[in-house]
C-alpha cells in the first residue's frame, strides 16, 4: 500500500493540537458565554451579535479554527452545525455556528424563547483532518480509534461527518460507518466497497 507523506504544516498543526490541549478554562468559559449571548441576542433582536476583538480575553481566540456547536435539551439533540476546515477566527466561528445550530439546522424548527432556558451548549474545536489510505475494511479499521476520532466521508457530491462524541451512541466501527453513510445519502454498506475518501480528526470539546 502506498502511503502519501503529509504536508509539513499538517504535522506541526497536529502536534500543537495534541500537546497544548489548546484552550484554557478562561477561553472555554468565554466561548460558551458568548454562544449563549449570541442565541439570546438573535431571539430578541433577530440580528447577529458582534464583538470587539479588543474585548477578547486571549489572542488564541483570534486564530483561525474549525468548530461545531451542539445544542441539547434534556440530553436530546436540538441542533448541531459546524465547519470542517478552519476559515474564520475561533470566536467568530463559534458565534456563527451557535446561531446556525439554534435557528438554521434543517432537522429542527428554529429555537423558541420558551426553549432557550432549557438548552445546554457544547463546543467542539477540530484538529486537522488526516486522510486515511486503505485497501480493505481491515486496514481501514486499524486506523480508526473509537471515542477518539471524528470521521469525514466523501464520495462525489456526498459528504458527512460525525464528531467523536457520536461513538457514545454508535460504539462499533461498523455501526458508526454505516450510519455515517446513510447521513451522507449513501447506502449503509458503501464503506465496505473501498470507494470512500475517509478522513479522521480529533476534537477538544467542552460544555456548560
Amino acid at each position: 500500500m502506498t502511503r502519501v507523506a503529509m504536508p509539513a504544516g499538517w504535522l506541526a498543526m497536529a502536534l500543537m493540537f495534541l500537546s497544548n490541549n489548546m484552550l484554557g478554562e478562561k477561553e472555554r468559559k468565554f466561548l460558551l458565554k458568548i454562544s449563549r449571548r449570541a442565541i439570546d441576542y438573535f431571539l430578541k433582536k433577530q440580528d447577529f451579535l458582534t464583538l470587539n476583538e479588543k474585548d477578547l480575553p486571549s489572542p488564541l481566540l483570534k486564530e483561525k479554527m474549525a468548530t461545531f456547536v451542539t445544542l441539547k435539551i434534556n440530553d436530546s439533540l436540538r441542533g448541531c452545525i459546524g465547519r470542517l476546515a478552519a476559515a474564520k477566527p475561533l470566536y467568530q466561528d463559534v458565534l456563527e455556528n451557535a446561531i446556525n445550530s439554534a435557528f438554521f439546522d434543517r432537522r429542527f424548527k428554529p429555537l423558541t424563547i420558551e426553549e432557550f432556558p432549557q438548552i445546554k451548549l457544547e463546543i467542539s474545536v477540530l484538529g486537522p483532518a488526516k486522510t486515511l489510505w486503505y485497501r480493505n475494511s481491515e486496514e481501514l479499521f486499524q486506523q480508526i480509534e473509537p471515542f477518539r476520532h471524528g470521521i469525514i466521508i466523501e464520495k462525489e457530491f456526498h459528504l458527512a461527518t460525525y464528531l467523536p462524541q457520536v461513538w457514545e451512541e454508535l460504539p462499533s466501527k461498523e455501526q458508526f460507518l454505516s450510519s455515517l453513510c446513510l447521513k451522507a445519502g449513501l447506502p449503509s454498506d458503501e464503506w465496505k466497497n473501498n470507494t470512500l475518501k475517509i478522513k479522521i480528526y480529533e476534537v477538544e470539546h467542552f460544555q456548560e
